[in-house]
């Protein structure tokens, strides 16, 4: 996982770069067509409230999400429309930990983050974000 200060989001695509945009994810043949490979984000307090449930340190990348968020609750997205920065987003489900994330981080994350490993996100209107932009529900 690469830390990046800005994403380039395109538009029905993915983020500029991403594995899953290049077509080099572990589940790209079985999501091609979908907007489930788009954006993938995370809660950094899920992720520390793991590390700390579990006596682990395991880093943001760890979890293998495209964006990690602060300060907001992601699963009341699914189904609405947000903004990070500029770039338009709609979430579409949870992002459930895969066999591959149980694999590489132990079977006990399966049960643990079922509900709590993220949200999948299609992307409405593309653009560049920044580290540090709020994310905003977009009023209907």
């Amino acid at each position: 996982m690469i830390q990046a200060e800005s994403l380039k989001f395109i538009t029905g695509e993915g983020i500029e770069g991403d594995r899953y945009f290049l077509g080099k994810g572990t589940f790209s043949s079985e999501l091609s067509g979908t907007p489930d490979y788009q954006v993938t984000l995370i809660e950094s307090e899920e992720i520390d409230k793991f590390n700390s449930d579990n006596g682990l340190n395991l880093t943001y990348g760890s979890f293998r999400r495209n964006v990690i968020t602060q300060g907001i609750k992601l699963n009341p997205l699914i189904g609405k429309k947000f903004l990070i920065g500029d770039v338009v987003l709609e979430g579409i489900r949870y992002c459930e930990p895969c066999s591959h994330l149980a694999k590489f981080l132990g079977q006990e994350v399966l049960s643990q983050m079922v509900g709590r490993c993220g949200l999948r996100a299609k992307i409405i209107s593309g653009g560049v974000a920044t580290s540090g932009q709020e994310i905003r529900v977009v009023e209907k």
